[in-house]
């Protein structure tokens, strides 16, 4: 029931969209979530047909798309879906490391409530209750949750848009590899420590607890798709 009303709500947001922001997001949602993987091409008109739109609004968000890295655009024969390699990887999560780590130690500076806190309170008690249940796209979600209220409560609205447009890159090799890591046990124990020192006010401690934060689940991916010998996702 849950399910239904999230997917009613997600089908009504989209319908209140304009055309090429609906035709955007259908796509890097199709891209984000692996159902047209890496190497994946269609024409502008498949494209079309499929998300049942005109090719217009369908040529825009692939223009888009392709700015963002997620796809190229070759005149007169569509789109092909990029391939994220081990090199990209790594430069994507220098990129969140560094980025994500300037949002805790802003985040910690503001000295926000206790209310404000709130969400980064319930994203760490969602992840830790996805666990117990071993529900790991749930605790994938809580995690994102987690990540996207910090880059808000930094405060610095360019800064989290930087990193947006950089997480969804990173975001299909998290999913793909998500059942083949260890139980993700140590990343909610480190937003527990990263919020302590939000709400004590410390940004030195908020910025270094991230900064490690990110370095080892970093590592640990880079690892894991050395160990895979995978090329590209």
């Amino acid at each position: 029931m849950v399910s239904s009303r999230k997917e009613r709500a997600r089908v009504e947001e989209v319908e209140s969209l304009t055309m090429p922001e609906a035709a955007y997001r259908k796509v890097r949602d199709n891209i984000l979530e692996n159902r047209w993987p890496p190497g994946f091409q269609a024409t502008e008109q498949e494209v079309a047909s499929q998300l049942e739109m005109s090719r217009t609004p369908v040529r825009e968000a692939l223009l888009r798309l392709q700015q963002e890295g997620l796809v190229e655009v070759v005149p007169r024969h569509g789109v092909r879906v990029l391939p994220v390699s081990p090199a990209d990887m790594k430069e994507i999560y220098e990129v969140l490391t560094s980025l994500e780590s300037t949002a805790a130690e802003l985040a910690a500076a503001r000295r926000l409530s206790s209310e404000e806190l709130r969400p980064l309170e319930e994203a760490s008690d969602a992840m830790d209750s996805a666990l117990k249940r071993d529900d790991l796209d749930a605790w994938a979600q809580a995690d994102e949750a987690f990540h996207a209220q910090l880059l808000s409560l930094s405060g610095n609205r360019m800064l989290k848009q930087m990193v947006l447009n950089t997480w969804d890159r990173a975001h299909r090799a998290r999913m793909v590899t998500l059942r083949l890591r260890a139980k993700p046990v140590h990343s909610t124990r480190e937003h527990r420590d990263l919020l302590k020192a939000i709400r004590k006010g410390d940004p030195e401690a908020a910025r270094e607890v991230q900064r490690a934060h990110r370095e080892r689940a970093g590592k640990e991916l880079l690892d894991l798709l050395q160990k895979l010998g995978l090329q590209h996702l």
